[in-house]
């Protein structure tokens, strides 16, 4: 993995390169603002600016697959990034309130990838072609039911349908899918309880298997909309391709606290390999939360979670290709700030503001890691 970072007027840009020459070269971006005293409107411009210096010159080649805006003020926010997308608009794109911790309005994580055919569907759907296989992403996915557990269960019955349109389904093809729930603390219940009774029809159960999964606090600029989806899929894959990750020494299958998502999830092509690891906060093989009330240590010990994960798929920290942060105080944020860049000097990070859903737990991770085969 090759690792650089870009210091412009405004914005730092973090990236990471897993390149195969003649092949499908896959880029991660972090792009923060550096100067939290621009106005809203002034940093995005300065994000925008940038991601589009790099895809004409470091990035020349590279195609964008999926993007994701972190906003500081959805509400006050979103119009403005949406209208100024119409001219950008060319992958799948998640538009969530979780605020970057560093004192700025917006942040942008994007994933690229180079010699790839790209296509948005009709069924809302991006579609990413290359060699036998085709990516489908869902970005930004939502609705206005009754309450969480409706609108979850209308998320992922419509999810069903656009996947059966491109001959895939929920069991067979999708390997990531990420759940923003406003107010998680109270809502999170019902988007559990629709997810179990969809999965169960879907033939994912304790017995066959679930899907990588973060489920997180998030908003959408409507205060109506309580669940959001953004997944992840691929056509052309076969089951002895994937391997689902538990780390039986360190955590416990979800299934025993009624939950119903992968520890994490390897998959194998022909030139690699792909790693991806749900949130993982600091918990047992017993389901416990660890080091209740103490932040460093929970972080200590969700990192040893994540390295049992990645070591059962082969893996290691040093092929990360990013990290997202999850914390639930921002009085956490300096030090878990300084804990990140001891631990992960080089690797495209962000640290947010979003509540884990279950409140003992301080701090959450998710990272994507991909290694040569």
């Amino acid at each position: 993995m090759k690792y650089t970072s870009y210091t412009y007027h405004c914005v730092r840009a973090e990236v990471s390169a897993f390149i195969i020459e003649d092949g499908v070269t896959e880029y991660h971006i972090m792009l923060h603002v550096t100067n939290p005293m621009l106005s809203y409107y002034e940093q995005m411009e300065a994000v925008f600016k940038i991601y589009t210096s790099l895809l004409q010159n470091e990035l020349h080649g590279a195609s964008s697959i999926f993007k994701r805006f972190f906003l500081s003020d959805a509400a006050n926010q979103t119009d403005l990034l949406l209208a100024r997308m119409i001219e950008d608009s060319d992958c799948a794109l998640s538009v969530v309130q979780q605020p970057p911790l560093d004192g700025t309005k917006i942040a942008l994580w994007a994933h690229l990838l180079t010699n790839v055919k790209t296509n948005m569907l009709p069924n809302g759907l991006f579609e990413v072609k290359y060699g036998k296989y085709r990516q489908l992403w869902l970005g930004g996915c939502s609705n206005k039911a009754a309450n969480s557990e409706y609108q979850m269960r209308l998320l992922l019955n419509d999810y069903v349908m656009q996947l059966m349109e491109e001959n895939c389904t929920l069991e067979a093809n999708c390997l990531r899918t990420w759940i923003f729930v406003q107010n998680v603390d109270c809502n999170y219940a019902g988007a559990v309880k629709a997810r179990n009774e969809v999965f169960a029809t879907q033939n994912l159960t304790e017995k066959t298997h679930y899907i990588a999964s973060t489920g997180i606090e998030g908003r959408h600029a409507d205060p109506k909309v309580l669940v959001m989806l953004d997944a992840y899929a691929i056509e052309g894959i076969k089951p002895d391709q994937i391997k689902y990750l538990y780390a039986r020494t360190h955590l416990n299958p979800t299934y025993e606290y009624g939950v119903s998502f992968e520890r994490g999830t390897a998959v194998d092509f022909e030139d690699r390999r792909q790693i991806i690891i749900s949130g993982t906060a600091s918990i047992n093989n017993h389901g416990e939360i660890v080091f209740p009330g103490d932040v460093v240590r929970q972080a200590e010990r969700m990192c040893e979670n994540v390295e049992a994960l990645l070591k059962e798929a082969d893996s290691c920290f040093e092929e990360l290709q990013y990290i997202i942060v999850y914390l639930r105080d921002t009085a956490d944020y300096l030090i878990i700030k300084s804990f990140f860049e001891k631990s992960f000097p080089n690797i495209p990070t962000i640290i947010t503001l979003a509540s884990v859903c279950r409140p003992g737990w301080l701090v959450e991770m998710e990272c994507m890691a991909v290694k040569a085969l």
